[in-house]
This record gives C-alpha cells, sequence and structure tokens, in this order.
C-alpha cells in the first residue's frame, strides 16, 4: 500500500460503510422489539427485551474474535502473504464455531442464571425460556460472523461489510413478519427468524470471504499452517488479552450505571438518556477507528513506520473534527433531543442538567477510540489489556473521591476522567509500538 493514497478522503470513504453497518447491527433487536410490540402483549415484549438483553451480554464478551481477526488478517495482508490470512480466518473461524458449541451444550446452566440475576415475572421467564432455547442454536453462525466480519474489515473491503448487515437485517424483518404477523408465531417467530437469518448472513458472509481469498490454482486452506502450533497460541493470547480488555471495560459502564441509580429514578433515566448520546457517537467514532485498525496492520505487516505514522496523523485529524462536531450538536440539539426521548419534566431537567458532560465525554473520547484502533490493528493485545485495568481503578478511586462531594455532578466528572484516562494509560504505550515496526527501508 503507497503511502500517498492515504488521504482523509480515502479514510473517510473507508469509515463510512462501517459507520452504516455499525447503526444497523442494532436494528436486529429494535425490529424484533417493534414486530412483537404491534402484535403480542406485555410479557411477549418483556421477553424479547429481557431475551436480547443476555444474548447481547453473552455475545459482547467474545468480542475479540472480530478485533482479534482484524488485526491479524490486515498484518498477513499488509506483508502479502494471503495464504496467512486465509490461515489466521480459519483459526478464527475455527475458534468461534467451538465457543458456539460450547455455548449450546451450556444453553440451560447460562439461561437458568440469567434469569436469576433478571428477576423477571413467572410468565415472561417462560417467554424468555422459549426465545433463548430456539435462538441459542445461531450461536456458531453469530460468533462466524464476528470472524468475517473482522477479516473484511482487516482486507479493507468495508462495503462488503455493509451489505453483509443489510441482509441481515433485511431477512431479520422478513422473517419477523411473515412467522409472527403471518404465522402468529409470537416469540417463537421472533426467535426463528433471528436463527434463521443470522445462519443465512453467516453462510452468505463465508461465501464473501471465499471469493476475495480464493486464488486459482491455490489450496485455500492448508492445515499444517492452519493448525500452527506457535499462531494457535498468538491467537488465543492475544483474543484473552482483549476479552479481559473487554470486560474492564464492561464494568466501568456497570459501575456507572449502578452509581447512578443511587441518587434516585429520574436521575437513572437521566444519565441512561445520556448514555444514548455517546452510544449514537460511537457509532462514528468507531467507524474511524475500526479503518483505523486495517490500515495500522498494514503498515505493520509491511513493515512500514513512514504509512504507520500517516494512518495515525490523518485518521486522528478526521476524528478529532468529527467529535468536536458531535460535541456541537448534543450541545446545540441535546435539549430537544431529550424532551423526544421522554416527556417527565423531572427527567428532562436532570438530563439537560447534566447534558454538557455528555458533550464534553463526547468531544474527548476520540482518543481512546483512536488507540483502541491502533493497538487492535497491531495486535498489541497486552497493552490494551494493562490499560484498559488501569483506567478502571482510575475511575473507581475518582467516583469514590467525587461523589460524596459532588452526587452525580461528582460521577460524570470521573466519568469523562475515565475515558481520558483510557487514552492517557494506553497511550503510554505507543512509543515503543511505534519502535517496533520498523521504518521503511531507503
Amino acid at each position: 500500500m503507497a503511502n500517498n493514497i492515504i488521504t482523509h478522503s480515502y479514510i473517510v470513504h473507508l469509515a463510512i460503510p462501517i459507520i452504516l453497518a455499525n447503526m444497523a447491527a442494532p436494528l436486529l433487536g429494535l425490529v424484533d422489539t417493534a414486530v412483537i410490540g404491534h402484535t403480542g402483549n406485555a410479557s411477549d415484549l418483556g421477553a424479547i427485551a429481557l431475551g436480547s438483553l443476555v444474548f447481547n451480554f453473552v455475545y459482547w464478551a467474545f468480542g475479540f474474535l472480530r478485533m482479534g481477526t482484524t488485526g491479524f488478517i490486515s498484518q498477513a495482508a499488509g506483508a502479502g502473504d494471503y495464504a496467512e490470512v486465509r490461515a489466521a480466518f480459519g483459526r478464527a473461524l475455527l475458534l468461534g464455531g467451538v465457543i458456539g458449541l460450547l455455548l449450546i451444550c451450556a444453553q440451560y446452566p447460562l439461561i437458568h442464571s440469567a434469569l436469576w440475576l433478571l428477576d423477571g415475572s413467572k410468565n415472561v421467564e417462560e417467554q424468555v425460556k422459549t426465545y433463548w432455547d430456539i435462538r441459542i442454536w445461531a450461536a456458531p453462525a453469530t460468533l462466524a460472523s464476528y470472524a468475517i466480519m473482522g477479516c473484511l474489515i482487516g482486507l479493507g473491503k468495508t462495503r462488503q461489510l455493509l451489505w453483509l448487515q443489510l441482509f441481515l437485517n433485511i431477512t431479520n424483518l422478513a422473517l419477523d413478519i411473515l412467522f409472527v404477523a403471518g404465522f402468529d408465531w409470537g416469540v417463537r417467530g421472533i426467535a426463528l427468524g433471528t436463527l434463521i437469518a443470522e445462519w443465512s448472513s453467516a453462510l452468505l458472509g463465508l461465501v464473501l470471504i471465499f471469493k476475495n481469498l480464493r486464488i486459482q490454482h491455490e489450496k485455500f486452506l492448508k492445515w499444517s499452517q492452519l493448525l500452527n502450533r506457535s499462531a494457535i497460541v498468538k491467537t488465543l493470547g492475544t483474543n484473552a488479552d482483549i476479552m479481559w480488555r473487554t470486560l474492564f471495560l464492561l464494568g466501568g459502564f456497570a459501575f456507572f450505571a449502578n452509581q447512578g441509580a443511587r441518587f434516585g429514578d429520574n436521575t437513572l433515566a437521566a444519565n441512561h438518556i445520556l448514555l444514548q448520546f455517546i452510544s449514537f457517537s460511537a457509532f462514528f467514532l468507531d467507524g474511524f477507528a475500526f479503518a483505523l485498525e486495517s490500515l495500522v496492520g498494514k503498515a505493520k505487516g509491511a513493515c512500514n513506520r513512514e504509512l504507520f505514522d500517516r494512518v495515525i496523523k490523518v485518521s486522528t485529524q478526521i476524528a478529532a473534527s468529527t467529535a468536536v462536531l458531535l460535541m456541537s450538536i448534543i450541545i446545540v440539539g441535546g435539549t430537544t433531543a431529550i424532551a423526544g426521548l421522554t416527556s417527565v419534566n423531572g427527567i428532562q431537567e436532570e438530563a439537560t442538567k447534566f447534558l454538557p458532560y455528555a458533550a464534553i465525554y463526547v468531544a474527548v473520547s476520540f482518543a481512546a477510540f483512536q488507540l483502541d484502533g491502533i493497538f487492535i490493528g497491531a495486535t498489541h493485545s497486552r497493552a490494551m489489556r494493562n490499560a484498559s485495568f488501569y483506567a478502571l481503578l482510575i475511575f473507581l478511586t475518582g467516583s469514590w473521591i467525587l461523589i460524596p462531594l459532588l452526587g452525580n455532578h461528582g460521577l460524570w466528572t470521573a466519568f469523562v476522567i475515565y475515558v481520558i484516562a483510557r487514552a492517557i494509560t494506553l497511550g503510554i504505550y505507543l512509543p515503543e509500538l511505534r519502535r517496533s515496526i520498523a521504518p521503511e527501508s531507503t
């Protein structure tokens, strides 16, 4: 990859399909909710809400299948080693399939533990079990899709990723309408529609990967390379580090939500609304970070430090500008958006009071997203794990000091400090990472 190809417009064009795909992903649960919300009763809707929550929580822990795959694929592609690209994808696919089968084997203790924690009504719990018992059989397909997504991002095939997400959601919508509105299968129909949609999307993804990586007269996969012991150990170690990083991050957000609940229902609801603004902004900032993962991996694979520096500089300029724009939108339109999300005056007042914190969080968060993208692309996962742990400690310490003094203001201040700490603790490792990439030979 030539260094001069890395322009602002190139990165924007690479990131836009990822941003749209990120926005399409939550539609899977939204479509299920909308269909059952217009055809079922309260217990049906509650079952879909709780069932989706359980699956989201379970699958979120295995996000390393997407992130780790992107790094390994992009590095191999940067080095021009497409046999290793295919082997890296094969390892991720194999790992995702094994984890998916283990989830199926452990489905009963998993759902009983989840229902014990969630404590829904008896009728809702029965419906959640029905939903879980059907949709869990899509676990291998869902986790295989993570590997497929990672491969497409690593190869820079972001448009194909977008089309794959659209296919998943359109198929899910059509089957939901057929099974629920047409056949009146209720929660069972929703679960079956999602099951078929996820398997169909995974199979289509495999076809795309095969077309992208197939080389005429060359065997697609060599078992000796696929099962290379050192490569498997590296894959497992990297993915374990990323999983810990994800759990630490989840812990930080869970702590924020739990602390907000202590200030009353209005404050809890207000904080939740403001987190939706942050989540919406993350679609954009994540898009640039995902594009950065692919480009950094290729720079590392090609041992090209000049390319590494260039992609970081250009993508960070775009991400920073986007973060400022998003902050401005939140400041200008935040009050109107809050009124659109809730009609309760007490919640509106609380959310408006703490709106500036959400705007500041978004403005400074781009650095954490960018650094995540850099280290995922370079597969320097241990640094990510360690930095996430230290940042979480800083957040907990800051909360312990500030909440007794300032209440919810203190919680939001600590939360802003948290996202800054995520960037600083990871940024400390950046010079070492840069030195590990050989400068371009002259």
